[in-house]
């Protein structure tokens, strides 16, 4: 699919991984929809990038705030053709901890936002797609881009809740994409490792030095923009679908 006016929706889209895949689809001539939460930075990215942007605010649980998020980019732009999915929270909460149990409203809130909220927008945003006219060159009516992470296949300790609703993302792209297979939507996961997100800016230089030292090769933290290269790749190569691709310089988690 060529991306350029393409029309390109982002959860997350006002901070991290989100924000670089806005930016780098606005680079390419696409038109951009941030969706997000945080107002003030979502309207300054759209403003910053003109034109061809816009915010909208989306809760990615709620069915209805989903629904109307899409409209506004339907009425604005009049098509949906990509939606990358990157809204999602973490915790860090052991199975039996001092505290007790883990608690399972705090278990839940994780899955319900990067599993279930992730199949929320896609769900809505493939029945936009469906309408679109077929790519002439490859038949695409549109791609939908989710994330996963590599604590999907290596968890961590305390990892109960995020490495669950990420094995969920990716246990689901297959079927997803074999779904939506007959009205030409593919349908793929990003799978990160350490990517350098602002969450890291409130480590201390040792800790992120130590963590630079896990990948195999290179041996740093990657790069925003670089997960923002491959969601580019992934709607550009028309024979990638069910694909669940790793982007983290080999890296393999330890238990803690």
């Amino acid at each position: 699919m060529d991306i350029a006016s393409k029309v390109v929706v982002v959860t997350g889209g006002a901070s991290g991984l989100g924000e670089a895949t806005v930016r780098r689809f606005a680079s390419l001539g696409a038109k951009v929809a941030v969706l997000d939460i945080n107002d003030e930075r979502g309207e300054a990215i759209a403003d910053e990038l003109g034109v061809g942007a816009m915010y909208a605010r989306i809760n990615v649980v709620d069915e209805v705030s989903v629904q109307k998020a899409l409209a506004v980019v339907i009425g604005t732009f009049g098509a949906i053709h990509v939606c990358c999915n990157f809204a999602g929270i973490s915790n860090a909460i052991k199975t039996v901890g001092k505290d007790g149990a883990f608690p399972l409203e705090d278990f839940r809130r994780v899955i319900d936002v990067n599993l279930v909220g992730t199949f929320n927008v896609l769900r809505l945003a493939a029945i936009e797609m469906a309408g679109n006219e077929a790519d002439p060159d490859n038949g695409d009516r549109g791609v939908i881009i989710n994330t996963a992470s590599i604590a999907a296949y290596e968890g961590q300790m305390g990892q109960a809740a995020y490495s669950a609703s990420k094995g969920g993302v990716v246990s689901m792209t297959l079927p997803i994409a074999r779904d939506l297979s007959r009205y030409g939507i593919r349908v793929n996961a990003i799978v990160p490792g350490l990517i350098h997100t602002p969450m890291f800016d409130s480590l201390s230089k040792e800790v992120i030095r130590t963590l630079s030292e896990s990948p195999l090769y290179p041996q740093r933290l990657g790069r925003p923009d670089e997960v923002a290269h491959l969601a580019q790749f992934i709607v550009e190569n028309g024979y990638v679908n069910g694909e669940c691709i790793r982007i983290d310089a080999g890296i393999r988690l330890q238990p803690k």
